[in-house]
C-alpha cells in the first residue's frame, strides 16, 4: 500500500497584501517606511538588532526558479511536485530519477552567484542593523555573500551530500564527478545542452522551447528522458564500513564493478543535504532558528511567501514576542494579517512594514540610504524619523543628490 501523499502547501496564488504604511507604494515612500523601521528603537526589553528571514525569492535575480512567483514552477508547471522523502528513501528508481535530474541542474546552480540582494544584506550586516539572517534558500548564497554575517540555512544546502546511515557528508561537487563518471552518455549529453546555450538563459519560456524546465534547487526535468538508466554511488564510509542497522543486523552496501548502487543494499544511500519535501528538520536546526529570533528586536522578510511552517512560525514567534515585522514580497504572504494586527494605523513603520517591491532594486537603494543618513562611526541612525507624508519629494529628492 503506498503511503499517502502529502499535501504541497499554497500552490495557489495568495490573496494581494495591504500595504504598510499606505505610502510605502511608491520607492522614496517605501524608503522612508523601512528607514523608520531600522531608526526607531525595538521595544522596550528587546535587543536592538534585526533578523533576516528569507526565501526563494530572493534568487530570482541570479537566475534561479522558485515555486510561487510571477513565473515560479507552481505556476507555470501545475504537474511538478517535489519527490517526497519516503520515496527517495523507498525507491531506488525514485532516486535514479531525483539524481538524474540533479546531474542536468548542478552546473547552472553551482556557477549562479549571489545578486544585489544579498549582498545588500551583508551591507545591512556591515551598518549594524541586521545580526543573523535565516534563509529558507538551500542555494548558499547567503554565506557566500556575507560569510561574516551569521546565517542558518533552515532546509539545509545542496552544496554536500549526506548519508542517511552514518551521515558523514561530501562536497556536491566531487559527487557530480561521480555521476559523470557513471553516466558517460548524460555526461555527453550535458554538454551539449550547457553547449546549446539552454541552461545559461533565465528566460524559463526559452528553457520550455528547448525542451527543458528547470525548477527550483537545480532540478532539471526532461520529458520523455530516461532515468531509468542513470546510476549513483553507495556512501564511501558505509561500503567501507557497513554500518549496523536499527534491528541489530549488519546493513548491505555493494557497488558494481563500476561502482555504481546495487538494488540490493540496505544502508549506506546518500542524499542531498537538505531537508526534503516530507522531512522534518532536526531539532537542533529549530532551536537555533529560534534562539536567531528570540536574540533580535526586529524581524525582516524578505521574498518569501512564507507558505511552509517552518518558515511562517518563525515570523510568528516574531509577532508574539512583541517584534515589529517589515515583509518585502511580491504578491501575497501566508496569513500576513497575523503580523500586523492591533497595529496603529497612524504608525510610519516603526511598527511593521508591508511592501510589495523587488527585493532586487529596493533593497540596495535602501542600504545607500541609510549610509547616507548614518553618523560616521556609529550603528544608530540619527535624528527624528522620517515623514512619509514628505517621503514622496524630500527623501526622493535627497537620493538623487
Amino acid at each position: 500500500m503506498h503511503k499517502p501523499l502529502l499535501r504541497i502547501p499554497y500552490t495557489d496564488i495568495l490573496p494581494s497584501p495591504t500595504t504598510i504604511p499606505s505610502s510605502a507604494t511608491t520607492l522614496p515612500g517605501a524608503l522612508a517606511a523601512l528607514h523608520n523601521f531600522f531608526r526607531s528603537p525595538a521595544p522596550k526589553g528587546l535587543p536592538p538588532s534585526t533578523v533576516v528571514l528569507s526565501g526563494a525569492g530572493l534568487s530570482v535575480a541570479s537566475g534561479l526558479a522558485d515555486y510561487r512567483g510571477d513565473k515560479g514552477t507552481y505556476r507555470v508547471n501545475k504537474t511538478y511536485r517535489p519527490i517526497y522523502y519516503h520515496e527517495f528513501l523507498s525507491s531506488h528508481e525514485a532516486r535514479k530519477r531525483y539524481w538524474a535530474r540533479s546531474f542536468l541542474g548542478w552546473s547552472s546552480l553551482h556557477n549562479a552567484k549571489p545578486n544585489s540582494g544579498h549582498h545588500a544584506v551583508r551591507d545591512l550586516g556591515e551598518l549594524g542593523l541586521v545580526s543573523s539572517v535565516v534563509t529558507q534558500n538551500v542555494d548558499s548564497f547567503h554565506p557566500r555573500a556575507h560569510p561574516d554575517l551569521p546565517t542558518l540555512e533552515l532546509h539545509g544546502y545542496l552544496r554536500a551530500t549526506v548519508c542517511t546511515s552514518c551521515w558523514n557528508e561530501y562536497p556536491r561537487d566531487t559527487f557530480q564527478d561521480e555521476l559523470a563518471r557513471l553516466n558517460p552518455v548524460w555526461a555527453a549529453f550535458l554538454k551539449e545542452v550547457v553547449a546549446s546555450g539552454a541552461l545559461a538563459t533565465e528566460d524559463p519560456d526559452e528553457k520550455r522551447a528547448k525542451g527543458i524546465r528547470m525548477n527550483p534547487d537545480g532540478d532539471v526535468e526532461l520529458p520523455e528522458a530516461p532515468y531509468t538508466t542513470f546510476r549513483y554511488p553507495a556512501c564511501p564510509h558505509c561500503l567501507a564500513h557497513p554500518p549496523t542497522l536499527a534491528d541489530g543486523s549488519r546493513g548491505l552496501v555493494e557497488v558494481d564493478h563500476e561502482g555504481a548502487w546495487s538494488h540490493s543494499n540496505t544502508a549506506g544511500i546518500l542524499k542531498p543535504a537538505v531537508v526534503m519535501f516530507g522531512e522534518s528538520i532536526s531539532h537542533k536546526v529549530k532551536q537555533t532558528a529560534e534562539e536567531a529570533v528570540d536574540n533580535a528586536g526586529r524581524m525582516l522578510v524578505l521574498a518569501t511567501s512564507l507558505a511552509t511552517y517552518s518558515a511562517w512560525r518563525l515570523a510568528k514567534r516574531a509577532k508574539d514576542r512583541g517584534m515589529p515585522i517589515a515583509i518585502v514580497n511580491l504578491r501575497g504572504v501566508r496569513g500576513e494579517d497575523t503580523f500586523f494586527a492591533n497595529m496603529d494605523p497612524q504608525q510610519t513603520g516603526a511598527e511593521g512594514v508591508r511592501v510589495e517591491m523587488s527585493t532586487e532594486n529596493l533593497l540596495p537603494t535602501l542600504v545607500d540610504e541609510l549610509r547616507r543618513t548614518q553618523t560616521p562611526g556609529t550603528n544608530a541612525l540619527p535624528g527624528p524619523a522620517v515623514s512619509l507624508k514628505q517621503s514622496n519629494g524630500a527623501v526622493f529628492k535627497d537620493m538623487l543628490s
